[in-house]
């Protein structure tokens, strides 16, 4: 690059930069701290995933014969409403699956709430984790935990239990199976009435639903006491209990419970989130995204991603996905790029998030590249699923991101990870392009490079573009 006719100017080719490159270059990396080790005993994920696949199994197969037998197209679409579970549809499903209609609806519904099945209005289509199924262990652990999250409605509610009551259970059973996790083995119900008793008080508490006045006096018989208080609980406990077991969190029976390897695993899981959301190391977890984005621009890559996980675990996915990509829409390419390092933080939840927005020419390089990279492919090789014009434009956005937030010799090694061989040839693509910051980027590009000739050259560009001429 130190050539003095700009014409031979010859870029050195290096391995192409993962996405967001801005962001990675302006910061330096520094030693990752362990990841969370689960509780000793706690089986690998490749057997925890086998365990989800055993017992997602019914779930699956019915997942897998809607998307057979119902994709549009196929016989029978259009009376069976694309997917939708109408009586024709369980009829038909029983008949060829060898099942009951009530089986085949419990497996529906069991598929809906582990995300094997999305229902949009009177349609329904295959999840994401169906398709990923037997290839992707994460995609299956997810698709559990979503089962685990959705407890609460797997199993009918007692029909003679104020909803109330029944919220203030499900509110405190976090408690009840995070005791459960710590005792690592069966714990006799009573026990466990007591503590969900005990939890249900201090949410009444919390909300100021303390009696006033003077209070009655004890009754005389010293069992009635005791029990008292705790009996309107213990349905309700049976309830959950059995809800839990119905989804394979624990097993219930003899007057205790224990959790499953997979219950156990899941609530560690969901103490670990608690813990990285309490300990934001920026101290952005309450602000919006863009503002958290900000926050991390100066942060080193791995701290990034702490605050970027910390962030998230105090959000629903769905709506941290959107905020996510209405920062990335944004005039500020750092912000962007950063965005969709946080979406890699997400991972396979904001796929259909991330595929939808690929049309869109701002975001759509960014896209394909999360998209390949989540495919499978080597980050070091995603960038061959981006199209010349694709790359060049990513290659103005990161350029803008350096100019806006790095320094002048940054900018200059920015050159080494263009895609065209010479100067000239990057100038007319970039040109070409169209992207809204290309007279900013050349302008900042020439102030920057030692090369007199390669400056002039610059500069000669970005004056054409900023003028329409030739």
């Amino acid at each position: 690059m130190t050539s003095r006719n700009p014409r031979d100017s010859r870029l050195r080719l290096v391995g192409p930069r993962p996405l967001a490159a801005a962001p990675r270059a302006v910061t330096r990396r520094r030693t990752a701290r362990p990841a969370p080790r689960p509780p000793e005993g706690t089986p690998p994920p490749a057997e925890l995933a086998r365990m989800a696949r055993t017992g997602l199994s019914d779930a699956a197969r019915v997942a897998r014969w809607a998307d057979a037998a119902l994709r549009p197209g196929r016989d029978g679409a259009s009376s069976d409403g694309k997917g939708a579970l109408s009586d024709a549809t369980a009829e038909r499903a029983a008949a060829e699956l060898d099942l009951t209609t009530r089986q085949v609806r419990a497996d529906w519904d069991t598929a809906r709430l582990a995300g094997l099945i999305e229902v949009h209005g009177d349609s329904a289509r295959p999840g994401w984790r169906l398709r990923a199924w037997s290839r992707d262990d994460s995609a299956v652990l997810r698709g559990w935990v979503a089962l685990f999250d959705a407890w609460s409605l797997a199993h009918p509610e007692p029909a003679d239990r104020e909803p109330a009551a029944v919220a203030e259970v499900v509110s405190a059973m976090p408690q009840v199976l995070s005791f459960l996790q710590l005792s690592a083995g069966p714990v006799p119900v009573e026990q466990l009435l007591d503590l969900l008793q005990q939890r249900v008080t201090e949410l009444r508490t919390e909300r100021c639903e303390v009696p006033y006045g003077p209070r009655p006096e004890p009754v005389a018989e010293p069992a009635a006491v005791p029990d008292a208080p705790l009996a309107p609980l213990a349905p309700l406990l049976d309830w959950a209990l059995r809800a839990l077991a119905s989804v394979g969190a624990l097993t219930y029976g003899d007057g205790q419970a224990t959790l499953t390897p997979l219950g156990s695993w899941a609530v560690w899981v969901k103490l670990e989130q608690i813990c990285v959301a309490a300990q934001s190391p920026a101290g952005n977890i309450e602000q919006s995204a863009e503002d958290m984005l900000r926050g991390c621009a100066q942060l080193r890559p791995n701290a990034a991603r702490a605050e970027y996980r910390a962030w998230l675990a105090a959000r629903p996915v769905g709506s941290a996905v959107a905020e996510l990509l209405a920062a990335a829409r944004g005039e500020d390419a750092l912000t962007r790029g950063l965005a969709f390092e946080a979406l890699r933080v997400v991972g396979a939840p904001a796929e259909p998030d991330v595929s939808a927005v690929a049309d869109e020419p701002w975001l759509r390089p960014y896209a394909l590249l999360w998209l390949a990279e989540h495919d499978g492919h080597d980050p070091e090789d995603a960038h061959e699923v981006l199209t010349r014009a694709e790359s060049t434009w990513l290659w103005v956005d990161t350029a803008a991101a350096v100019a806006d937030h790095g320094d002048a010799p940054l900018l200059v090694r920015h050159l080494e990870s263009a895609v065209q061989p010479t100067v000239p040839a990057l100038l007319d693509e970039v040109r070409a392009v169209g992207h809204p910051r290309t007279v900013q980027v050349l302008v900042a590009l020439a102030a920057a490079h030692p090369d007199p000739a390669l400056a002039k050259a610059v500069r000669r560009a970005a004056f054409q573009v900023h003028t329409g001429g030739n």
